[in-house]
C-alpha cells in the first residue's frame, strides 16, 4: 500500500488572524506600615514590536480576494522560506488543471510497477499537459481507472478537498488542495520519486506559448515558470467562465508554488485578468514581507 503524504509545513490559513498585544508591568514595592514620599513617575519604556509582516500581507491578500468581486481563491507557498498564504475556502470546478492531477496518479501507478511510463503513454501525457488535449486525458484518466482511481492517488498525495468526477473536467477542488498536490512534485521525501516528479514539471515547463498566462504574470527577473491552466465555461452558472492556474515560479530568492481558482466570469480574458492580477498581487506582497520592507 503507497503510504498517505500529507504536507507539514505547507499552507497556513488567513482566518482568525489576531495582532499579539504588548504591555509593560510595572512594579510597585511599598514598605509596609511607612509613609511613602510621593514618587517621581518613570518614564514607561517605549517598545516598539517588529510587525508581523508575512500576517500582515496574508491578511492583505485575503482582503484583496474579498474585495475583488466575483469568486476567487488563492493559495501560495514559498519553497525557500516561510512565506505562505491561502484566501477562500470555496470549493471549484477544475477544467483542465486537473490534467495535472491525473498525470500524477498515472506516474504514481506506473513507479509501483517498478517502471516509466510507455511511449503511447508519454506522448498522449505531453498532449494532455503541453496542448491540453481533452481527447489524451480522456484515454490517460480511463488508464488510472477514472474518478475512483483518481480518489485512490489523492489519498496518497494528501488532497482531502478535491472530489474527481466521472467528466474529469467537473472535478472540483479548492486552492489550497492544489497546493498540496503541486507541494508533492516538489518534494523529495514525497509519494513521487525524483524521476517522475522531474518528467510531470518538465512537461508544465514546455506549456505552448498561447497557453502560458495565469500564475506566469506573477513571475520576477530571471524566473523560471511551470504552469497548467483550465478554462471552461459553467452551465449551471449561465454560461459564465471558470478560469484556474497552478504552477511553479522559481526566481533568485523564491521558490514559489501558487494556485489561483475562479469562476463566474463574463468572458475567458475577464477571468484571466483577475487570475493575473491575484497572482501578481500575492506574489508582491509576500516577497515584501519576507524581505521585511
Amino acid at each position: 500500500m503507497p503510504r498517505r503524504w500529507v504536507l507539514s509545513s505547507g499552507v497556513l490559513a488567513l482566518a482568525g488572524l489576531s495582532s499579539a498585544g504588548f504591555g509593560v508591568a510595572r512594579l510597585r514595592g511599598e514598605a509596609e506600615g511607612a509613609v511613602a514620599p510621593p514618587a517621581t513617575p518613570s518614564p514607561s519604556p517605549s517598545i516598539s514590536p517588529t510587525p508581523d509582516r508575512l500576517a500582515i500581507a496574508r491578511a492583505r491578500i485575503d482582503a484583496y480576494v474579498r474585495r475583488a468581486g466575483g469568486r476567487l481563491g488563492v493559495a501560495v507557498r514559498d519553497l525557500g522560506g516561510s512565506a505562505a498564504a491561502t484566501a477562500g475556502t470555496r470549493r471549484f470546478t477544475t477544467a483542465s488543471i486537473v490534467k495535472v492531477d491525473i498525470l500524477a496518479a498515472l506516474l504514481l501507478r506506473e513507479q509501483a510497477r517498478g517502471r516509466m511510463l510507455s511511449s503511447s503513454a508519454r506522448r498522449r501525457a505531453r498532449d494532455m499537459i503541453v496542448f491540453s488535449d481533452n481527447t489524451a486525458t480522456t484515454s490517460l484518466f480511463q488508464e488510472i481507472g477514472r474518478a475512483p482511481g483518481l480518489t485512490t492517488a489523492n489519498r496518497t498525495f494528501g488532497l482531502r478537498e478535491t472530489k474527481p468526477n466521472a467528466h474529469w473536467g467537473l472535478t472540483t477542488t479548492t486552492a489550497a488542495d492544489q497546493l498540496r498536490l503541486l507541494s508533492t512534485l516538489v518534494a523529495p521525501d514525497g509519494p513521487l520519486d525524483q524521476a517522475h516528479r522531474g518528467y510531470l514539471l518538465d512537461l508544465m515547463g514546455q506549456v505552448d506559448a498561447d497557453q502560458r498566462w495565469g500564475i506566469t504574470a506573477a513571475a520576477g527577473p530571471g524566473a523560471t515558470a511551470y504552469v497548467k491552466n483550465g478554462w471552461d465555461t459553467a452551465s449551471d452558472d449561465g454560461n459564465r467562465w471558470i478560469v484556474n492556474s497552478i504552477g511553479r515560479i522559481t526566481e533568485p530568492d523564491h521558490d514559489w508554488l501558487i494556485a489561483v481558482l475562479s469562476d463566474h466570469h463574463r468572458t475567458r480574458a475577464d477571468g484571466i485578468r483577475v487570475v493575473e492580477q491575484a497572482a501578481t498581487y500575492a506574489l508582491r506582497e509576500l516577497r515584501a514581507a519576507s524581505s521585511g520592507l
